[in-house]
């Protein structure tokens, strides 16, 4: 299998697994990808989603170039390959990503970090978008999300050059949210997801989905999002569990309803 799925305690962990190939992607990963995304925003039973790459070496390295090279040399603008929808362009996952980036995070590597909401980096970890190298620019959304999550000098800086930037400064920039060492990188992920958890699951959907789509909003329509959203809220079983835990001085048991 090019990728793993497990889900343990409403966690669910992605592993790309091709470490021999620096987790590189080939169509088959992309089609496995898009799958357990699919399986992941399906699961009532799932919360949170980490992603992360098999081995210390790679989150991915992006692209496995040894296929995709010569498929774009010789149909350079047809049906290239039978591409799926992903995180990354046309695949949408309601619940909250966390990306646990161990060591290189490039091309498509790097947006598939860019698609989750949550970035723990590991010291020593690089990231990237070495496309402009090969006469390409990035095709799985890091001119867009790069363009919208940071100023603009620094977003043109990664894109333009293709040099890879080190964990600290991504998280200088705020690419990443923490950076801890590589041998607390799946713990760290792990603790990150549990806290999630622990907050009520529907609430935090409604939050990213608030959050997204008012990206695309003028504020007022953003603020009505919200509202509304807010409100159905207020009718489900959790807000009131949520309610009666504070009342009662304890942690809230949320279910998911």
């Amino acid at each position: 299998m090019a990728l793993l799925y497990e889900v343990s305690d409403h966690i669910a962990t992605i592993t790309i697994n091709r470490p021999d190939a620096l987790n590189s992607i080939d169509l088959e990963t992309w089609h496995e990808l898009s799958e357990a995304c699919a399986k992941l925003e399906a699961d009532d039973d799932v919360w949170v989603g980490i992603i992360t790459g098999a081995g210390g070496r790679s989150f991915s390295a992006g692209a496995d170039l040894k296929e995709t090279i010569p498929t774009l040399i010789d149909d350079p603008r047809g049906n290239r390959y039978d591409e799926p929808d992903t995180i990354m362009r046309g695949q949408t996952v309601t619940k909250p990503l966390i990306a646990a980036v161990n060591g290189l995070a490039l091309g498509g590597g790097l947006e598939i970090v860019l698609a989750c909401d949550l970035r723990i980096a590991a010291e020593g970890a690089r990231l990237g978008a070495p496309e402009i190298t090969l006469g390409f620019i990035p095709g799985w959304g890091a001119t867009q999300r790069l363009a919208r999550e940071l100023p603009w000098a620094i977003a043109a800086g990664i894109v333009f050059s293709g040099d890879q930037i080190g964990a600290e400064t991504a998280h200088q920039y705020g690419l990443v949210n923490d950076v801890v060492p590589a041998d607390r990188l799946q713990a760290a992920a792990r603790q990150l997801a549990e806290t999630l958890c622990s907050r009520g699951p529907l609430a935090l959907r409604a939050a990213k989905r608030a959050m997204r789509e008012g990206l695309d909003m003028s504020l007022d329509d953003g603020l009505q999002l919200e509202h509304d959203l807010f409100d159905d809220l207020a009718y489900t079983e959790d807000a009131k569990e949520g309610v009666a835990a504070f009342q009662e001085r304890r942690a809230a048991t949320f279910k998911g309803r």
